[in-house]
């Protein structure tokens, strides 16, 4: 498919969204926000539907994509992807994604999800990166919704005690979605630039992105 070649497998990218990220250099992480950024830039709200529609890779792609062009109009959608639990590895990408969106109702939609999943010890889906997403959103909007999940002998306790190896304390997924958020609010942050970039040059003569009578515009690359 032409949309995986151009935004999901160029540098394996779909396998470096995600904790591997954090392990990339000061230089490599540089080219790669760019590179994130200038596919976000590039692809449509009708391709990102088409990727939603595939599978693991080209749904966690097409999600890093929507939270680095900001693209609340995808929440409900990203939140079904998350609650039907479909298949693997694209479910930290979700939580990161509702995390940096970063309003009340993202944490309603992480609670949806840990109320149906957390009662399921038989289960070991995204549970962890849900509950470090509503972390950072108590964090950051002032909240208290993780309390209750956590409270001695609640749901948390009662899913990591049914399987000893979900030994991975709350505040270490935080950690990890602290750290995700941060790189994807960076990518946000130059996708804005980018756009007023584009934009000013737009607004005078002779402008390579300028469009006009048979002449294509020039894609922008950071």
């Amino acid at each position: 498919m032409d949309l995986v070649r151009r935004f999901v497998t160029p540098g394996r990218r779909y396998l470096r969204l995600g904790g591997s990220m954090l392990r990339l250099s000061g230089p490599e992480r540089v080219v790669f926000a760019g590179e994130l950024v200038q596919a976000a830039s590039e692809i449509t709200p009708a391709e990102i539907g088409i990727l939603f529609e595939g599978g693991w890779r080209e749904r966690k792609t097409a999600s890093w994509l929507v939270v680095v062009a900001r693209r609340t109009e995808f929440r409900s959608r990203i939140s079904d992807h998350l609650l039907d639990s479909e298949g693997p590895y694209a479910g930290a990408a979700y939580c990161v994604t509702l995390a940096t969106f970063g309003d009340s109702a993202d944490a309603d939609l992480l609670c949806g999800y840990l109320d149906r999943y957390l009662p399921r010890p038989d289960l070991d889906y995204d549970q962890g990166f849900a509950l470090g997403a509503l972390l950072h959103l108590d964090a950051a909007l002032g909240s208290e919704r993780a309390s209750r999940y956590l409270a001695a002998g609640g749901l948390w306790q009662q899913w990591t005690g049914a399987q000893p190896r979900r030994g991975r304390a709350p505040q270490e997924y935080r950690q990890v979605v602290d750290q995700l958020c941060a790189f994807a609010g960076e990518c946000a942050q130059l996708f804005l630039l980018r756009g007023r970039a584009v934009r000013s040059c737009r607004s005078r003569p002779g402008c390579p992105y300028r469009p006009g009578p048979g002449r294509t515009v020039r894609r922008t690359r950071l």
